[in-house]
């Protein structure tokens, strides 16, 4: 993996806290979910406030994206058909454990997983989950993905760089109203005209919270097994523009941005058996 992207994946493992491991190739899933929340759903990447499960990075259909799905389906015919989607906007690490039991009820063999946004884009600093609690709930919903899928291969995608967000929009007069007006992700994108040393402290403090997310996720994989990967913090390092935003909120992906989730991820996780 190392040698595929170099110095800036490198930079992403130590990020992330996941150890460099070259995995076997896997054999294409025949049923595959996307959990998460509304980065994962799709949200505002082809309407108005609306979950647009087409354009997911991971089990859309629509070819703009060429998703998760869309390349295991040309490696496979078994899993035609066989996306789901329980990603649910506005969905915190608490709401893992719920989304897991659906994939078991749905008897998936590959889990994506992007959480933990929102567990930073809280209402205040003080509101946003504790890493000791985030890393508990993910260990707790793949505890159960593994009693009930035991076979089931799990990919756990990086938290975006939220700092990246108001770095990208901080000079758009457009993003900073919608920021304000919506209350978009206070805790990083409040004041997002000030460079006051509180306003600047604040959004290091955010950004450092989500550093450790994903380093709690890179270890709850680990402990895992080998049966789950992650993207060794590919998302949380690519440098996004707003080309890869919705305009619809300047938060959410576009469809570009879920173009480049998919890229990102699948690139940077398992490897598939190509039985063609």
């Amino acid at each position: 993996m190392i040698a595929r992207l170099g110095p800036i994946l490198a930079a992403a493992v130590v990020l992330s806290g996941a150890a460099p491991a070259q995995a076997a190739a896997e054999p294409v899933p025949e049923i595959m979910v996307a959990l998460g929340d509304s980065v994962s759903s799709g949200f505002n990447a082809c309407g108005w406030y609306v979950s647009c499960t087409s354009r997911s990075w991971s089990a859309g259909d629509h070819r703009e994206i060429t998703s998760h799905y869309l390349r295991l389906s040309r490696l496979s015919g078994t899993l035609h058909k066989h996306n789901l989607n329980y990603a649910v906007p506005g969905s915190t690490s608490a709401d893992l454990l719920g989304q897991v039991k659906k994939a078991v009820a749905a008897k998936a063999d590959y889990v994506t997983i992007l959480i933990g946004a929102q567990d930073a884009c809280a209402r205040t600093e003080q509101a946003m989950t504790p890493v000791a609690t985030y890393r508990q709930r993910l260990e707790a919903a793949l505890a159960e993905l593994r009693a009930g899928m035991p076979s089931a291969r799990v990919l756990i995608a990086s938290i975006p760089d939220l700092r990246r967000l108001w770095q990208a929009g901080r000079r758009n007069p457009l993003a900073r109203t919608f920021w304000t007006l919506g209350r978009i992700c206070p805790t990083m994108l409040a004041n997002p005209s000030s460079t006051k040393r509180a306003d600047t402290e604040r959004r290091t403090r955010v950004r450092e919270r989500v550093i450790a997310y994903n380093r709690a996720a890179a270890q709850a994989c680990a402990a895992y097994g080998p049966r789950c990967d992650t993207d060794g913090g590919a998302v949380f390092t690519f440098p996004f523009t707003l080309d890869h935003v919705s305009k619809w909120d300047f938060f959410h992906p576009s469809a570009a941005g879920q173009r480049a989730l998919a890229e990102l991820t699948f690139t940077n996780g398992f490897d598939w058996i190509d039985p063609r």
